[in-house]
C-alpha cells in the first residue's frame, strides 16, 4: 500500500521536478542521495525526527540556527528496493522515490506527509512543497490571529512589528513551521524572508519559499500532540528556568522617566500592600526623549542621579531592576565612534558601516551575527549587571528596520532577517552563562526564531491594543507559540496603546494574567498600567488575583520546571488534554498546566461564559460546582470571576501569599486535591529548588514532592505523600533510621529547603461522613458540608505518608 501511494505522488509531481537519481551512500550516520544537480541528505536527529537538506553542485549548505549546536545524527536502517530507498528509525520512516526524487514520511504505520516538490536551492530562492491531506488542519506560522487552523492562508515569514487587534496577518515573531492534525511537525529550517502558503494558492499544497538561506527542513513525529513538542524541543533546546521572582508581579510602562518616579511607584505598591518583584525601565533611562538617544546605553544622570543606589534600595525591598536595550546605535550617540572603531556595525556593499534613517534617528545596526559585535555588546550588559541590573529586555529585535542590502557576517539583510533576534539572545545567554554560571537569566525579547527558547528568551505578543480588541486574540497567540517551544510567551497585560481605556477590559485582562507565564502589565502613557494608580474597586478586584498568583507559586514554578525538562509550554491547548483533533479549533480556552482550565472573559457585561470542556469531570475553582466534560458549558461569572475549572483528579500545591518572591517558603504548604468518584487513581508532583541557581535540577540541588490518590467505593480515598531530594527517595520508618546511622539520609540539597513541612490537605468535592486515618492513626479533620471540602493538617518529615478517608 505504501509503495502505491509513493508512485502516485511521483506521477503527479514529475512535471515540476526534473531532478534525477544518480546513486546513494551512507556516511556519518546519514543517507546521502546523489542527484544530477547536487546532494540530498537525510539524517535522523532522534528516533522520532529526521532532517532533509539539499546542497547544489558546487554550493554549500547554510548553517542551522534552530537546531542545538553539536546535535549529531543517530543513524538509521536502510532498505533498497528497485523504485525506492526506505530509511527507518524507531518512530519514523523516510522513503525516497527514485524516479521523482521525492521524500515521503510515515510513523508507526501512519502516513504523515509527502513532498510535492523537493528542496530547491537557486540564486536568491529556496523552496519546497508538501501535499496536504483533505481534512488536515495546520497550526503554525508564528504570532498571527487567524484561528488555530491556518489552512487557506498565505503567510509572510518576516519578523515585523505588528499592531495586534482582531485578525492579524503580520507577526513580530514568525515561525517557518507547522504542526499538523495528523500528529507531526514540519520545520523549514530557514531564517530568510519568505512565505508559507498553506493551501491558499493550491488547496492541497503547502509551500515554503524564501529569498535564500538554508535549504533544509526537519519533521518531528510522536504518538501524541504533547509528545511532538517534547521531541521538537529535544532537538532545538528547552527553556531554562527563570529566577523565581520572574513568576511574580513585574511593574512596567512606557515609561518611567526618572529615578524619582520609579521610587514613588514602588512606594505606592508598598502603601497599597500589593506584591511586586520587578520593575522594567524603558528607554528613558538613557535619554529624556523618545528620539535622539538610542545607542547611548548609559544612564541619563540628570534624571537618574543615583541609579546604583536606586537599584540597591529596590533590591533591599526585593524588587529587581530590568533595563531595555536596542541593537541600533545612532550616529549621534556617544557610543557611535567606539562602535565604528570596534568594527561591530553591519556593513554596506562597500564594506563601510551601513547608516540609515529611521524613527529614532540616523543609525547603524549591530552585526550580531559577528562575534566581535556580540562581545562588544556584552561588555555593556556586564557593566550594568555588575552595577545592579537583575534582568534585561531586548526590544526592536525583528529588527524593526532592516534593509535588504545591509551586509552581515552571515549574509544580506533579507537572507538572515528572522534569525537576528535569535543571535542577539544567544549573545546575551552564552555570555551570561560564562560570566554568571550560578545565576539565572531573565531576558525579555520581542522577536526570535525557532529554537530561541534555549537561550532563555521570554517573548511577548508585541504592541497590542487596549480594550476588548486586543484582549480576545491573546489565547490563540500564546497557544500557537507554545507549540514551538516558546514556553513563556505572554502579553502586555491591560494592552499597550490607544487612548480608549476600557476599565472592564483592563480588569478582565489582569484577571486572566494570573494564568499566563509572566505577569507584567505594560502600556503607554498617559493611562497607567499599574493597578495602584486606579480606583479602589478596580485595584481591590485585581488584588485578589495578584495574591492568588503568589499563592500558586509552587504550582506555577513546577510548570516552569516542566518547560525546562520536557519542553512543555505552561499555556497548553485543550487538545493536549484529550489528544483529539476535535479540539484543535478552540482558540479562547486553554489549560494552565495539566490541572487548570481557563477561559478569559473577552466581552463586556456578561453573566455567563461558554466554555468548551474536554472529556472528564471539571470542578469550578471558585464555588466547587462539578461540570461534566465533553461539551460546551455556560459557566456563571460576575466582575469578580472568570471561568477557572480544575480537572478532577488534580493536585494543586499552594502557599500563603507573600509580598515578594524572596520571602517565598513552602514550609507551610496547602495541597488541594480535587476528588471525583469516577477518578480511581491520580498523581501529581511539585518541584522545588532555591529559586535562583542556574541548572539546579542538573546539579541535583532540588526536591520533588510526589502526590498520589486512589479511590474505590469500598475502601474510600487513599492519598500518599513521598519526597525525592536530589533524585533520591526520602526513606521511611526503620529504613530511614538505619540509613541515618549509615549517613545515607539525603540532607539539605539546596539553600532554604524545609527540614519539615506543615501540610494542610484540602480535599474538594468529597462526602466525608466517615473517619480520617494518617498512617493508620485516626485524626480529626474539618469538614464543610456546604462546600464539600475536607481539611486535614499534619507535620511531614518527607518520609512516606499515607492518608485514608473513609
Amino acid at each position: 500500500m505504501r509503495l502505491i501511494l509513493f508512485v502516485v505522488v511521483a506521477v503527479i509531481s514529475l512535471g515540476a521536478q526534473a531532478r534525477e537519481y544518480v546513486g546513494h551512500r551512507t556516511e556519518g550516520n546519514a543517507l546521502i542521495i546523489q542527484a544530477d544537480d547536487g546532494e540530498l541528505r537525510v539524517a535522523f536527529l532522534s528516533p522520532w525526527a529526521a532532517e532533509a537538506s539539499f546542497t547544489p553542485s558546487g554550493g554549500e549548505l547554510h548553517r542551522s540556527y534552530s537546531l542545538k549546536p553539536g546535535l549529531a545524527p543517530v543513524g538509521g536502517s536502510l532498505q533498497e528496493f528497485p523504485q525506492q530507498l526506505v530509511y527507518s528509525q524507531t518512530g519514523l520512516t523516510v522513503a525516497l522515490d527514485k524516479a521523482s526524487m521525492l521524500l515521503s514520511y510515515s510513523s508507526e504505520g501512519r502516513e504523515l506527509v509527502s513532498e510535492r516538490r523537493g528542496l530547491q536551492n537557486e540564486t536568491r530562492r529556496v523552496a519546497v512543497d508538501f501535499a496536504l491531506a483533505k481534512d488536515e488542519k495546520i497550526m503554525g506560522g508564528g504570532q498571527r490571529v487567524l484561528g488555530m487552523d491556518r489552512r487557506g492562508h498565505r503567510l509572510s515569514l518576516y519578523n515585523k512589528p505588528a499592531w495586534v487587534e482582531n485578525e492579524t496577518y503580520e507577526a513580530n515573531f514568525s515561525m517557518p513551521g507547522y504542526v499538523s492534525s495528523n500528529k507531526y511537525m514540519l520545520m523549514f529550517d530557514n531564517a530568510a524572508k519568505g512565505t508559507m502558503d498553506i493551501g491558499a494558492t493550491e488547496a492541497d499544497t503547502l509551500s515554503f519559499e524564501t529569498v535564500g538561506g538554508r535549504s533544509a527542513y526537519y519533521i518531528v513525529a510522536a504518538p501524541s500532540f504533547a509528545g511532538i513538542v517534547e521531541n521538537y524541543t529535544a532537538l532545538t533546546g528547552r527553556q531554562p528556568m527563570p529566577p523565581r521572582w520572574a513568576m511574580g508581579y513585574i511593574a512596567s510602562r512606557f515609561g518611567y522617566r526618572s529615578e524619582q518616579q520609579v521610587r514613588d511607584t514602588i512606594d505606592l505598591f508598598d502603601q497599597a500592600k500589593l506584591p511586586v518583584d520587578g520593575i522594567v525601565i524603558d528607554l528613558y533611562w538613557f535619554g529624556k526623549d523618545i528620539q535622539g538617544h538610542m545607542g547611548k546605553l548609559d544612564w541619563d544622570y540628570k534624571f537618574w542621579p543615583t541609579p546604583i543606589e536606586m537599584m540597591d534600595d529596590l533590591r533591599d525591598k526585593g524588587v529587581n531592576t530590568i533595563l531595555i536595550t536596542e541593537p541600533y546605535i545612532l550616529t549621534t550617540s556617544d557610543r557611535w565612534q567606539d562602535a565604528e572603531e570596534a568594527d561591530v556595525i553591519a556593513k554596506n556593499e562597500a564594506g563601510e558601516p551601513y547608516k540609515f534613517d529611521f524613527y529614532f534617528g540616523n543609525t547603524g545596526l549591530l552585526d550580531l551575527f559577528d562575534n566581535k559585535a556580540k562581545d562588544w555588546f556584552w561588555d555593556i550588559y556586564q557593566h550594568h549587571t555588575d552595577s545592579g541590573v537583575a534582568g534585561w529586555w531586548g526590544d526592536l529585535g525583528e529588527p524593526e528596520v532592516h534593509p535588504d542590502d545591509i551586509i552581515h557576517v552571515d549574509g544580506r539583510g533579507d537572507e538572515v532577517h528572522n534569525a537576528y533576534g535569535h543571535e542577539w539572545a544567544q549573545a546575551v545567554y552564552d555570555n551570561w552563562v560564562a560570566t554568571y554560571p550560578d545565576r539565572r537569566l531573565f531576558l525579555l525579547m520581542r522577536a526570535g526564531f525557532a529554537g530561541s527558547q534555549r537561550y532563555g528568551m521570554i517573548p511577548w505578543t508585541g504592541d497590542v491594543k487596549r480594550g476588548w480588541g486586543g484582549l480576545w486574540p491573546q489565547v490563540e497567540l500564546n497557544l500557537q507559540m507554545g507549540l514551538f517551544g516558546m514556553a513563556f510567551q505572554h502579553s502586555d497585560l491591560g494592552g499597550f496603546a490607544t487612548e480608549d481605556w476600557v476599565p472592564e477590559a483592563y480588569t478582565r485582562w489582569l484577571q486572566y494574567g494570573v494564568f499566563q507565564p509572566i505577569y507584567r502589565p505594560h502600556g503607554i502613557e498617559p493611562i497607567a498600567p499599574e493597578p495602584v494608580f486606579h480606583e479602589d474597586s478596580i485595584r481591590e478586584n485585581i488584588r485578589r488575583y495578584i495574591e492568588l498568583r503568589y499563592r500558586l507559586m509552587p504550582y506555577n514554578y513546577t510548570l516552569a520546571h516542566e518547560a525546562e525538562n520536557r519542553g512543555l509550554p505552561l499555556f497548553r491547548p485543550l487538545f493536549f488534554q484529550q489528544d483529539s483533533v476535535d479540539l484543535i479549533d478552540v482558540r479562547d480556552t486553554y489549560m494552565w498546566g495539566d490541572a487548570f482550565l481557563v477561559s478569559p472573559v473577552t466581552k463586556p457585561g456578561v453573566s455567563e461564559w461558554p466554555v468548551t470542556l474536554p472529556n472528564g469531570n471539571w470542578i469550578n475553582f471558585w464555588n466547587g460546582d462539578v461540570c461534566r466534560g465533553g461539551r460546551v458549558q455556560n459557566v456563571p461569572v460576575d466582575i469578580q470571576t472568570i471561568p477557572v475549572l480544575v480537572k478532577a483528579g488534580s493536585f494543586v500545591p499552594m502557599v500563603d501569599e507573600v509580598m515578594i518572591a524572596r520571602d517565598y517558603s513552602s514550609e507551610k504548604l496547602t495541597v488541594h486535591y480535587y476528588h471525583h468518584p469516577e477518578v480511581t487513581s491520580a498523581e501529581g508532583y511539585m518541584y522545588e529548588d532555591d529559586g535562583q541557581t542556574a541548572g539546579a535540577f542538573a546539579r541535583g540541588a532540588y526536591e520533588t514532592l510526589l502526590f498520589k490518590a486512589g479511590y474505590s467505593a469500598e475502601k474510600g480515598l487513599a492519598l500518599s505523600f513521598t519526597a525525592e531530594r536530589g533524585g533520591e527517595l526520602v526513606p521511611d520508618g526503620i529504613e530511614r533510621t538505619v540509613r541515618g546511622w549509615l549517613g545515607l539520609v539525603p540532607g539539605s540539597v539546596y539553600e532554604g529547603m524545609p527540614e519539615q513541612r506543615r501540610i494542610t490537605l484540602v480535599v474538594h468535592n468529597i462526602d466525608a461522613s466517615g473517619s480520617v486515618l494518617i498512617d493508620g492513626a485516626a485524626v480529626k479533620g474539618e469538614y464543610d458540608a456546604a462546600s464539600k471540602q475536607l481539611r486535614v493538617s499534619f507535620d511531614w518529615d518527607h518520609g512516606r505518608k499515607i492518608l485514608l478517608v473513609k
